[in-house]
């Protein structure tokens, strides 16, 4: 367990070093040191809440799953009314306070993922049936990302469904009881997209990147040109052409494809073997977890981190349409970093009470025994 905690540390500091420098690499042009010395901050502050999730016993997190469950909702809901929430780009996801934003989406993943892993351990007996197992949590599942996807941010939605599933299914929710559920979110998700003309042209842009690449896909078409101008061994940290107005998030979701017109696909793939370690890392401790709830809430976390990381990359490398999520602990941004590390801490609080997954025989002493035959 030790080296599983020390691996998953060295992963997670070697990306965040990784995105410090490569935001002073992308921004200096433009709005000089204002992105690293605020990203500086946002570290300071997730470590500190990784230290204390780390030093806490995460069987407090399932004492407070519901009260953090409803403090997300209602900040989601808060964050959609107008005059509280702050709407970007047509999309009210944010609070702003004095410049300093917030985006509450980031707490209602952890509270869902906490929440789901308490419900899962607690009625365990039960999920194999359909209302312990999928009317009562589905209803769970639709109060959080029912508000975020009308703020709108269908990437999150997408990315909260897919772990709350896998949660559900590991807490033993029978496939037949699951499939239909998730057959009306995508009927339904397909449903919004046709009537969102700016989703359909990012699909569209995405399908027919050539056709858009001066349009809607002029960000994708970008990054890929990023991509493949840095080659192996990319053209060298602070020479990178595209982050000069080329790609327009470059410090946010696209900031992979700095990576690699700078630094060149060697370091593309030690960021993607970075991920894959993390994720390998988070499941073991997930299987060695002392009981159901730590099981589940590290593996929720897990998934959380390592999809958002796929999702991500494969956004950059136009395998996915964009979805607008950040790269975890390299994109800029204070919200996403403090979930993220936060995650961590708490993985390392479940890897520090982790002990073995069965009973062995020295528990027991010979009264327990009723079957033992007795001394003479």
């Amino acid at each position: 367990m030790k080296v599983a905690v020390t691996i998953l540390a060295f992963c997670v500091t070697s990306l965040l070093a990784l995105g410090l420098v490569m935001l002073y690499s992308s921004s200096m042009t433009q709005v000089g040191p204002h992105y690293l010395m605020m990203q500086l901050i946002w570290c300071v502050f997730g470590f500190g809440l990784c230290v204390a999730a780390a030093s806490l016993d995460y069987h407090l997190f399932k004492k407070s799953a519901w009260p953090l469950l409803g403090l997300a909702v209602v900040l989601l809901l808060l964050v959609l009314v107008p005059h509280i929430g702050r709407k970007i780009n047509g999309a009210r996801r944010w609070f702003d306070l004095h410049g300093v934003r917030f985006q509450p989406s980031e707490l209602g993943k952890i509270a869902l993922i906490i929440a789901l892993a308490w419900y899962g351990d607690r009625y365990q007996r039960r999920m194999n049936t359909f209302q312990w197992g999928i009317v009562v949590p589905v209803a769970m599942i639709a109060a959080v990302l029912g508000l975020i996807f009308v703020e709108p941010d269908r990437g999150t939605t997408i990315l909260l469904a897919a772990v709350s599933g896998a949660i559900l299914l590991l807490a033993g929710v029978q496939w037949k009881f699951i499939v239909p559920p998730v057959i009306l979110a995508m009927a339904g998700l397909a449903v919004s997209i046709l009537h969102d003309p700016m989703r359909m042209k990012r699909i569209f842009s995405w399908l027919y990147m050539e056709q858009n690449k001066d349009g809607v896909g002029y960000q994708a078409y970008q990054a890929m040109i990023a991509l493949g101008s840095g080659g192996w061994n990319g053209l060298g940290l602070g020479n990178g052409r595209q982050k000069l107005g080329f790609v327009p998030e470059h410090h946010t979701d696209f900031i992979f494809s700095i990576i690699g017109e700078e630094l060149g696909l060697v370091a593309t793939l030690a960021v993607i073997l970075a991920f894959v370690v993390i994720a390998l890392c988070g499941l073991y401790i997930a299987l060695r977890a002392r009981d159901t709830f730590g099981t589940l809430l590290a593996t929720g976390i897990t998934l959380l981190i390592s999809l958002q990381a796929a999702i991500n990359i494969g956004v950059v490398t136009s395998a996915l349409p964009n979805k607008g999520l950040p790269l975890p602990f390299i994109s800029y941004g204070g919200s996403n970093l403090l979930a993220m590390l936060t995650c961590v801490g708490i993985l390392f609080s479940i890897a520090r009470q982790a002990g073995p997954s069965k009973i062995s025989a020295t528990d027991f002493v010979t009264n327990d025994n009723p079957f033992a035959a007795k001394a003479a």
